[in-house]
Protein backbone atom coordinates (compact mmCIF):
# COMPACT_ATOMS: atom_id res chain seq x y z
CA UNK A 1 0.00 0.00 0.00
CA UNK A 2 1.16 3.32 -0.76
CA UNK A 3 2.05 6.07 1.57
CA UNK A 4 -1.05 8.29 1.96
CA UNK A 5 -0.32 12.01 1.00
CA UNK A 6 -0.69 14.74 3.56
CA UNK A 7 -4.39 15.64 3.33
CA UNK A 8 -5.50 11.82 2.68
CA UNK A 9 -3.63 10.57 6.18
CA UNK A 10 -6.13 9.57 8.77
CA UNK A 11 -5.49 9.25 12.54
CA UNK A 12 -8.03 8.01 14.53
CA UNK A 13 -8.93 9.01 18.15
CA UNK A 14 -9.93 6.44 20.38
CA UNK A 15 -12.91 7.48 22.93
CA UNK A 16 -13.36 5.89 26.14
CA UNK A 17 -16.05 6.22 28.67
CA UNK A 18 -14.27 8.68 30.66
CA UNK A 19 -12.52 10.52 28.16
CA UNK A 20 -12.21 14.33 28.02
CA UNK A 21 -9.92 15.60 25.38
CA UNK A 22 -10.87 13.56 22.29
CA UNK A 23 -12.15 16.78 20.06
CA UNK A 24 -9.65 18.56 21.53
CA UNK A 25 -7.28 15.47 19.70
CA UNK A 26 -9.10 15.42 16.78
CA UNK A 27 -9.12 19.36 16.13
CA UNK A 28 -5.32 19.50 16.46
CA UNK A 29 -5.24 16.55 13.90
CA UNK A 30 -7.36 19.20 11.77
CA UNK A 31 -5.13 22.01 12.20
CA UNK A 32 -2.24 19.92 11.02
CA UNK A 33 -3.22 19.07 8.08
CA UNK A 34 -4.79 15.43 8.45
CA UNK A 35 -8.35 14.06 8.61
CA UNK A 36 -9.17 12.74 12.26
CA UNK A 37 -11.03 9.91 12.79
CA UNK A 38 -13.37 8.86 15.82
CA UNK A 39 -13.32 5.45 16.88
CA UNK A 40 -15.45 4.17 20.02
CA UNK A 41 -13.96 2.17 22.82
CA UNK A 42 -15.76 -1.11 22.04
CA UNK A 43 -14.71 -1.04 18.27
CA UNK A 44 -13.15 -4.45 17.14
CA UNK A 45 -11.11 -2.65 14.16
CA UNK A 46 -8.96 0.79 13.41
CA UNK A 47 -10.98 1.55 10.35
CA UNK A 48 -8.26 1.51 8.01
CA UNK A 49 -6.32 4.78 9.74
CA UNK A 50 -2.71 5.13 9.14
CA UNK A 51 -2.00 6.35 12.90
CA UNK A 52 -4.16 6.68 16.62
CA UNK A 53 -4.09 9.02 19.41
CA UNK A 54 -5.47 7.81 22.44
CA UNK A 55 -6.51 10.96 24.24
CA UNK A 56 -6.67 12.49 27.60
CA UNK A 57 -9.38 12.19 30.76
CA UNK A 58 -10.33 9.76 33.18
CA UNK A 59 -11.13 7.01 31.00
CA UNK A 60 -13.12 4.00 33.05
CA UNK A 61 -13.22 6.80 35.85
CA UNK A 62 -9.83 5.67 36.93
CA UNK A 63 -10.98 2.84 38.81
CA UNK A 64 -8.73 0.34 39.87
CA UNK A 65 -5.85 2.11 38.52
CA UNK A 66 -5.40 4.72 35.61
CA UNK A 67 -5.77 2.84 31.93
CA UNK A 68 -6.17 -0.20 33.89
CA UNK A 69 -10.02 -1.17 32.26
CA UNK A 70 -9.12 0.48 29.15
CA UNK A 71 -6.43 -1.91 27.99
CA UNK A 72 -9.02 -4.39 27.88
CA UNK A 73 -11.46 -2.74 25.11
CA UNK A 74 -11.91 -4.33 22.50
CA UNK A 75 -10.24 -1.26 19.90
CA UNK A 76 -6.89 -1.82 22.36
CA UNK A 77 -6.68 -5.44 21.02
CA UNK A 78 -6.54 -3.82 17.85
CA UNK A 79 -4.48 -0.81 18.39
CA UNK A 80 -1.82 -3.24 20.74
CA UNK A 81 -1.24 -5.18 17.17
CA UNK A 82 -0.78 -2.48 14.82
CA UNK A 83 1.80 -0.57 16.96
CA UNK A 84 3.58 -3.76 17.04
CA UNK A 85 3.31 -3.43 13.57
CA UNK A 86 4.81 -0.28 13.39
CA UNK A 87 1.70 1.89 13.53
CA UNK A 88 2.04 5.64 15.03
CA UNK A 89 0.65 5.79 18.50
CA UNK A 90 0.34 8.75 20.61
CA UNK A 91 -1.05 8.23 24.24
CA UNK A 92 -1.46 11.89 26.06
CA UNK A 93 -1.54 11.56 29.55
CA UNK A 94 -4.44 8.86 30.74
CA UNK A 95 -3.60 7.77 26.79
CA UNK A 96 -0.12 7.41 27.87
CA UNK A 97 -1.19 5.54 31.13
CA UNK A 98 -3.21 3.28 28.92
CA UNK A 99 -0.28 2.58 27.21
CA UNK A 100 2.19 1.45 29.65
CA UNK A 101 -0.94 -0.52 31.08
CA UNK A 102 -0.85 -2.56 27.59
CA UNK A 103 2.86 -2.97 27.93
CA UNK A 104 3.71 -0.59 24.38
CA UNK A 105 5.47 1.64 26.61
CA UNK A 106 7.65 0.78 30.34
CA UNK A 107 7.01 1.80 33.78
CA UNK A 108 3.98 2.74 35.24
CA UNK A 109 2.02 5.82 36.28
CA UNK A 110 1.07 6.68 40.11
CA UNK A 111 -0.47 9.31 42.25
CA UNK A 112 1.67 12.97 41.78
CA UNK A 113 4.26 13.06 44.50
CA UNK A 114 1.85 16.26 46.31
CA UNK A 115 -1.45 13.88 46.10
CA UNK A 116 -3.15 17.23 44.29
CA UNK A 117 -4.51 17.00 41.40
CA UNK A 118 -2.23 20.13 39.36
CA UNK A 119 -3.34 22.25 36.10
CA UNK A 120 -0.61 24.84 34.54
CA UNK A 121 1.79 25.57 31.65
CA UNK A 122 4.81 23.65 31.82
CA UNK A 123 8.28 24.09 29.64
CA UNK A 124 9.43 20.44 28.35
CA UNK A 125 12.73 19.97 27.11
CA UNK A 126 12.90 17.65 23.52
CA UNK A 127 15.22 14.28 24.21
CA UNK A 128 14.41 12.94 20.82
CA UNK A 129 13.42 14.19 17.78
CA UNK A 130 13.61 11.34 16.04
CA UNK A 131 10.18 9.70 16.64
CA UNK A 132 7.00 9.39 14.76
CA UNK A 133 5.36 12.12 16.62
CA UNK A 134 9.25 14.29 17.51
CA UNK A 135 10.78 14.64 13.87
CA UNK A 136 9.31 18.55 13.61
CA UNK A 137 11.25 19.32 17.04
CA UNK A 138 15.23 19.80 17.35
CA UNK A 139 16.56 17.51 20.06
CA UNK A 140 17.11 20.24 23.21
CA UNK A 141 14.50 22.49 22.14
CA UNK A 142 12.23 23.46 25.10
CA UNK A 143 8.49 23.91 24.38
CA UNK A 144 5.34 24.79 26.87
CA UNK A 145 2.16 23.15 26.72
CA UNK A 146 -1.09 22.69 29.10
CA UNK A 147 -0.26 19.71 31.94
CA UNK A 148 -2.90 18.68 34.26
CA UNK A 149 -3.09 15.88 35.66
CA UNK A 150 -3.33 13.75 39.87
CA UNK A 151 -1.62 9.95 38.48
CA UNK A 152 1.11 11.66 36.79
CA UNK A 153 4.07 10.72 38.25
CA UNK A 154 6.12 8.28 35.66
CA UNK A 155 8.12 5.79 37.92
CA UNK A 156 10.00 2.44 36.89
CA UNK A 157 12.84 -0.04 38.47
CA UNK A 158 16.44 1.54 37.91
CA UNK A 159 17.35 -1.06 34.99
CA UNK A 160 14.36 0.13 33.22
CA UNK A 161 15.02 4.02 33.85
CA UNK A 162 18.66 3.29 32.41
CA UNK A 163 17.57 1.39 29.43
CA UNK A 164 15.28 4.44 28.61
CA UNK A 165 18.37 6.60 28.76
CA UNK A 166 20.84 4.45 26.78
CA UNK A 167 18.99 4.15 24.60
CA UNK A 168 17.87 7.63 23.78
CA UNK A 169 13.97 6.70 24.58
CA UNK A 170 13.33 9.96 26.78
CA UNK A 171 11.36 11.78 24.35
CA UNK A 172 10.50 14.99 27.14
CA UNK A 173 11.65 16.02 30.04
CA UNK A 174 10.10 18.45 32.50
CA UNK A 175 12.51 21.76 33.02
CA UNK A 176 12.44 24.18 35.32
CA UNK A 177 10.49 22.12 37.69
CA UNK A 178 9.24 18.28 38.30
CA UNK A 179 5.32 18.69 39.08
CA UNK A 180 4.58 15.22 39.78
CA UNK A 181 7.69 13.66 41.28
CA UNK A 182 8.56 11.41 37.94
CA UNK A 183 11.92 9.72 37.92
CA UNK A 184 14.34 11.61 36.54
CA UNK A 185 12.17 14.23 35.20
CA UNK A 186 10.84 12.33 32.61
CA UNK A 187 7.59 13.41 30.95
CA UNK A 188 7.39 11.51 27.58
CA UNK A 189 8.97 8.08 26.56
CA UNK A 190 8.78 6.46 23.62
CA UNK A 191 9.18 2.24 22.23
CA UNK A 192 12.31 0.96 20.88
CA UNK A 193 10.90 1.70 17.41
CA UNK A 194 9.80 5.37 17.84
CA UNK A 195 6.33 4.93 16.65
CA UNK A 196 4.60 4.78 20.20
CA UNK A 197 5.29 7.99 22.22
CA UNK A 198 3.34 9.00 25.61
CA UNK A 199 3.80 11.92 27.60
CA UNK A 200 1.55 13.15 30.56
CA UNK A 201 1.41 16.95 29.20
CA UNK A 202 -1.31 17.98 26.79
CA UNK A 203 -0.03 18.63 23.20
CA UNK A 204 -3.21 19.12 22.24
CA UNK A 205 -4.16 22.31 24.07
CA UNK A 206 -1.39 24.12 22.38
CA UNK A 207 -2.83 23.77 18.33
CA UNK A 208 -4.19 27.11 17.82
CA UNK A 209 -3.54 30.57 18.50
CA UNK A 210 -4.95 32.73 20.49
CA UNK A 211 -5.68 29.57 22.95
CA UNK A 212 -2.61 28.04 23.69
CA UNK A 213 -0.53 29.14 26.84
CA UNK A 214 0.71 32.60 27.30
CA UNK A 215 3.63 34.09 25.61
CA UNK A 216 6.27 36.85 26.75
CA UNK A 217 3.64 39.39 26.08
CA UNK A 218 0.72 37.56 27.85
CA UNK A 219 -1.16 37.04 24.69
CA UNK A 220 -2.37 33.29 24.28
CA UNK A 221 -0.44 32.54 21.24
CA UNK A 222 1.13 29.44 22.00
CA UNK A 223 1.15 26.64 19.58
CA UNK A 224 4.13 24.37 20.72
CA UNK A 225 1.94 21.35 20.51
CA UNK A 226 1.01 22.46 16.85
CA UNK A 227 4.64 19.80 16.28
CA UNK A 228 3.57 16.32 17.80
CA UNK A 229 0.61 16.44 14.53
CA UNK A 230 2.46 17.82 12.15
CA UNK A 231 5.31 15.39 12.62
CA UNK A 232 2.91 12.30 12.27
CA UNK A 233 1.70 13.53 9.52
CA UNK A 234 5.10 13.80 7.87
CA UNK A 235 5.96 10.06 9.19
CA UNK A 236 3.15 8.98 7.27
CA UNK A 237 3.81 10.73 3.95
CA UNK A 238 7.10 9.69 3.76
CA UNK A 239 6.92 6.31 5.20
Amino acid sequence: MSAPTLASARVGVITFPGTLDDRDAARAIRLAGGEPVSIFHADGDLQGVDAVVLPGGFSYGDYLRAGAISRFAPAMDALVDAAKGGMPVLGICNGFQILTEAHLLPGSMVKNDHLHFICREQVLAVENADTAWTNRYVAGQQITIPLKNQDGQFVADERTLDELEGEGRVAFRYVGWNPNGSRRDIAGISNAAGNVVGLMPHPEHAVEAGFGPEAADGSRTGVDGLGFFTSVLASLVHA
